[in-house]
C-alpha cells in the first residue's frame, strides 16, 4: 500500500527557552516579548469550565489501491474543515489573539474594547464543531473526485484544555472514464456539439471528475457560441452516467429534451449599427438617418471619427454568422484605440428578418461613449531616473484623440527637469543637470504598411503605428551642454494579452555637444575612448523588442515577464559610404571613420536581455507577499567606422534601479576603480557589456506601507582594452569573481497608482574585493526597481 498524505491544520505548541548571553541592549525588548509570548500562550484560561479550546484537524485518505493526486485530494477535503482554528503564531503555538479578546470581554469601550475589536478573536471551541456535517462534506468531496461510496471516520484527541479531530477517509478504487458518447441526432445542433468532440475535457482512462464534467459543458458551450448559438446555455447540456460496471463509468453527454426553438438554432447577422456618440439621451438613432458605409448603418456622422477607423476595429460583418469570439475581440479592439470611455454590443431578433428553419437573424448595435476629444494635463512631481538623478521635475501634456479624424492620438509634451546625483566628500562634475524639451508622437490605430493591408484579424489588440520626433537641451554643469534630436517611426501590436512586439525601423538620434568645460575637455583629451563615444553620437538606429509578460495574468501565482531587444546602427550608411567611395575621416587618435553630413556615424549592434520572475507566496491574489528576481544582460558590440558606444549607449550600474548599495556608475568597468577625487569618475564608469541580478522579498506591513530584504549584485566591462581604465576588460573566467554585491531593506508607500520607495543598503562586496566604504546607502525613488 502506497503512504497516504497526513496533513495537520492546527499549529504544534512550542517551548520557549532563554538565549543565554544576550546583548544588553535586547534585553528589554526580549522582556516585552516573552511577556507578550506568555500572555497569548495563556489562552486556554479564557476556556469555559468544562470546554475545549479546538486547535485544528487532521485529515488521512486511505486505500488499498493507489491513490492519483493524493496531495491534491487531500488538501481539497482539508479545505471543507470547519470552523477554522484561532490563529496561532507558527512554532510557537502562541494564540496572542486570544489574549486582546479578553482584554475586551464585557466592556463597552475603552483601550480594551478596542483592542479586542480590532486585534482580538473569540475562542474556538470543540463544541461548535459539528464533525457529521464535515464528514458528509468530505463524502461529496470524494464523491465527485470518482470514489463513490467512501467511509469517513472522526475521531476527538483531547488534551489539558485542548482537543483536534482526526479525520480518516477510506475508498476504494476510483472510477475511471470507460467510454464517451456525443449526441446522435442527425439535428443541426447535435452535430455541432459532435464536431466539438476534438477538443474534448473527458478523456478516456481518466479518473471520473464532477469539475471536469462542469468545464466541458462551458467549453462546449464557447464552442457553439462561435458557431452562431447566440441563445444556448450551459444549462441545456446534461451528462448521464452510467457507473454500474466495475469501477468504470461511460458517460453519455445530451441535449435536455425541452429547450427553446431559438437556442437550438444558430444565427446570422442582419444589420450592423455603429453609433460613436451614445450617451444615455441618446436620439441619434431616432432623429437622424444613419450614413451607410461598406453596409454599416453609422451614427451620427464623419466630424470626430472617419467611418473607416471604427470599422477597421469592428469584426462584426452583416451577413456573417454571428460568433462571440468576434463580438469580444471588437469589443476590445474599440475600447484600445483610447477614444471611448464606454462600449457594449447589443443583439436583437431582427424583425424585418424573419426566421428560417433553420438559421435565425440578429441586428447587432455598437455603442460607443466618447471621451473629450482634447485635453491638457500638467504634472509637477519628484523625477528619479536609472541613473541616480534625482529632482523635481515637470510635464505638459497636450493630447488630440482622434487628430485625423481616424482614432489618431496627437501627444504633445513639453517637459523639464533639474536633476542632482550628490556623493558625500566627492567634487565629481556634472552631477547636477538641467533639462528642457519638447516633443510629438502621433499614434494611429493601424499597422500602415504599403502596399499591404495588414489587420492582425485574429488578435484582441489594436495594432498601432507611431511617429515621433522631439528636442532636448541638457546642460551638465561644470561639464558640458548638450542638444539632442529625435526622429522615430515604427509599429506596436500584441498578439494576446501576454506578448508584445516593437519594431522600430527608424530610430535616429543626434547629439550636439557644446559649451564643454576645461575639466571636461581635459578628460576627453585624456581618454581616447571617452573621445570617440562623445564623437560619435549620430545613431542611425533600428530595434527589435519582444515583451512576455504574464503579470496581466493576476490569478497566476508565479507570473514571468522577458524582455529582449535587438538594436542595430549605421550599418546601412557605412555600406553605401564604402560603395560610393567616400573618404575617411581621420581623428585625433589615429582612428578612422566616415562621416554623413559633416558627421560621423555609430556602427554597432546591441542585445538587451531581461528575465523577471515574482512568486507570491500566499495564495490570494491581492496579498503583496512575494519573491521578485531579475536578471539583466546586455551586450554592445562597435565595428567597422566605431571602436566604442556612443556614451548614450553604454551601460552604467548602480543606483535606486540597480545594485542600490552603490551609487549610480560607481561600479567598475571590471577592477577598475576611479580616480581618488572621482572628478570624473560618472563619466569613466560605463562599459559595453552588463550583467546584473537581484532578489527581493515584498511583504505588505500596514495599508499602502509595504516592505522589503533585498539583495543585488552585478558589474560592467569593456570589449577593447582601455589603458585609462586598467582591469576593465571582459575576461570569462573572471566576471563572476568581479560581481559588486549588496544588501538591504526597503520601505514603500503604496497607494497603487503612487509609489514613493526608500531603500537602504550596504556594500557586502566590490568588484576589487573589500568595498572603501561600509557606510548605508539611501535610496530615494519612484516606483519599484522592477
Amino acid at each position: 500500500m502506497k503512504p497516504s498524505l497526513f496533513r495537520r491544520t492546527n499549529t504544534p505548541s512550542a517551548s520557549s527557552a532563554a538565549s543565554a548571553g544576550a546583548g544588553r541592549l535586547w534585553r528589554p525588548w526580549a522582556a516585552l516579548t516573552a511577556l507578550l509570548l506568555a500572555a497569548g500562550c495563556s489562552g486556554t484560561k479564557f476556556i469555559p469550565e468544562g470546554s475545549y479550546l479546538y486547535t485544528g484537524s487532521s485529515v488521512k485518505v486511505q486505500s488499498a489501491a493507489l491513490i492519483p493526486n493524493e496531495a491534491a485530494l487531500t488538501t481539497e477535503l482539508t479545505s471543507v474543515i470547519a470552523p477554522k482554528p484561532n490563529a496561532a503564531i507558527p512554532l510557537l503555538g502562541a494564540r496572542p489573539k486570544l489574549y486582546f479578546w479578553h482584554m475586551g470581554e464585557g466592556k463597552t469601550k475603552g483601550l480594551g474594547k478596542w483592542l479586542a475589536d480590532k486585534y482580538g478573536e473569540k475562542p474556538v471551541l470543540l463544541s461548535e464543531v459539528d464533525t457529521q456535517k464535515v464528514k458528509s462534506l468530505m463524502a461529496n468531496r470524494l464523491n465527485n473526485n470518482g470514489y463513490f461510496k467512501p467511509v469517513v471516520h472522526s475521531k476527538v484527541q483531547k488534551k489539558d484544555r485542548t482537543a483536534t479531530v482526526d479525520y480518516l477517509a477510506q475508498v476504494g478504487k476510483p472510477y475511471l472514464i470507460k467510454q464517451i458518447q456525443y449526441p446522435e441526432r442527425d439535428t443541426l445542433l447535435d452535430r455541432a456539439i459532435r464536431a466539438t468532440q476534438a477538443g474534448s475535457l473527458l478523456k478516456v482512462g481518466d479518473p471520473y471528475n464532477l469539475q471536469t464534467l462542469i468545464n466541458e459543458r462551458i467549453r462546449i458551450d464557447g464552442e457553439l457560441k462561435n458557431q452562431g448559438y447566440y441563445y444556448f446555455t450551459p444549462d441545456y447540456l446534461l451528462f448521464q452516467v452510467d457507473s454500474t460496471l466495475d469501477n468504470q463509468a461511460n458517460i453519455y453527454v445530451k441535449v435536455k429534451g425541452t429547450i427553446p426553438k431559438r437556442a437550438a438554432q444558430p444565427y446570422v447577422i442582419n444589420r450592423v449599427s455603429l453609433n460613436t456618440d451614445y450617451s444615455l439621451s441618446d436620439t441619434a438613432s431616432q432623429g437622424r438617418p444613419p450614413f451607410m458605409y461598406q453596409g454599416y448603418r453609422y451614427y451620427p456622422d464623419e466630424k470626430v471619427f472617419k467611418a473607416k477607423a471604427i470599422t477597421n476595429a469592428t469584426f462584426l460583418y452583416p451577413d456573417s454568422l454571428y460568433r462571440r469570439r468576434r463580438a469580444d475581440q471588437t469589443l476590445s479592439r474599440l475600447m484600445s484605440l483610447g477614444t471611448f470611455k464606454f462600449v457594449d454590443i447589443r443583439f436583437r431578433p431582427a424583425r424585418n428578418q424573419p426566421d428560417s428553419a433553420e438559421y435565425g437573424h440578429l441586428n447587432a448595435f455598437v455603442r460607443m461613449t466618447q471621451v473629450p476629444k482634447k485635453s491638457l494635463r500638467g504634472e509637477v512631481g519628484l523625477v528619479s531616473k536609472s541613473n541616480g538623478f534625482v529632482g523635481p521635475g515637470f510635464k505638459v501634456q497636450f493630447r488630440n484623440r482622434s487628430a485625423l479624424r481616424g482614432a489618431e492620438q496627437l501627444l504633445i509634451n513639453v517637459t523639464g527637469a533639474f536633476e542632482n546625483q550628490t556623493r558625500t566628500g566627492t567634487n565629481a562634475i556634472g552631477l547636477t543637470s538641467y533639462e528642457l524639451g519638447v516633443d510629438a508622437q502621433l499614434i494611429v490605430p493601424r499597422l500602415i504598411t504599403p502596399p499591404f493591408d495588414i489587420r492582425l484579424r485574429n488578435s484582441d489588440f489594436q495594432p498601432r503605428t507611431s511617429f515621433g520626433a522631439g528636442y532636448k537641451y541638457v546642460q551638465r554643469l561644470e561639464a558640458f551642454k548638450q542638444d539632442a534630436f529625435s526622429l522615430n517611426y515604427g509599429y506596436t501590436w500584441k498578439t494576446n494579452i501576454t506578448n508584445e512586439h516593437d519594431l522600430r525601423p527608424i530610430d535616429l538620434q543626434y547629439l550636439r555637444l557644446g559649451g564643454v568645460s576645461d575639466t571636461f575637455q581635459a578628460l576627453l583629451n585624456k581618454n581616447a575612448f571617452l573621445a570617440n563615444s562623445f564623437r560619435q553620437q549620430f545613431i542611425l538606429g533600428s530595434s527589435y523588442r519582444y515583451t512576455y509578460n504574464q503579470q496581466a495574468l493576476e490569478q497566476r501565482r508565479n507570473q514571468i515577464y522577458f524582455s529582449g531587444g535587438i538594436e542595430v546602427s549605421g550599418n546601412a550608411a557605412y555600406l553605401l559610404s564604402n560603395f560610393t567611395g567616400q573618404t575617411k575621416e581621420t581623428n585625433p587618435d589615429g582612428t578612422k571613420a566616415y562621416t554623413l553630413i559633416g558627421q560621423q556615424f555609430s556602427q554597432y549592434s546591441k542585445v538587451d536581455l531581461e528575465v523577471r520572475n515574482y512568486f507570491r507566496i500566499s495564495s490570494n491574489p491581492t496579498s503583496g507577499n512575494k519573491i521578485a528576481t531579475r536578471v539583466l544582460i546586455g551586450a554592445g558590440l562597435p565595428y567597422l567606422n566605431s571602436r566604442v558606444l556612443p556614451y548614450l549607449k553604454q551601460y552604467g550600474i548602480g543606483g535606486p534601479n540597480s545594485v542600490r548599495a552603490y551609487a549610480a556608475r560607481g561600479i567598475g568597468p571590471g577592477t577598475y576603480r576611479a580616480n581618488t577625487d572621482r572628478s570624473t569618475s560618472f563619466y569613466d564608469q560605463v562599459g559595453d557589456l552588463r550583467f546584473e541580478a537581484n532578489a527581493e522579498y515584498r511583504q505588505d506591513l500596514f495599508p499602502y506601507v509595504k516592505g522589503a530584504l533585498f539583495v543585488d549584485a552585478g558589474n560592467i566591462w569593456l570589449l577593447n582594452e582601455d589603458v585609462d581604465r586598467p582591469g576593465g576588460q571582459f575576461e570569462p573566467s573572471k566576471f563572476l569573481n568581479q560581481l559588486a554585491i549588496g544588501a538591504g531593506a526597503g520601505i514603500r508607500i503604496d497607494v497603487q497608482f503612487f509609489v514613493i520607495r526608500f531603500d537602504a543598503a550596504v556594500p557586502v562586496r566590490a568588484p576589487y574585493g573589500t568595498p572603501d566604504d561600509k557606510a548605508p546607502r539611501l535610496n530615494i525613488a519612484i516606483g519599484y526597481p522592477f
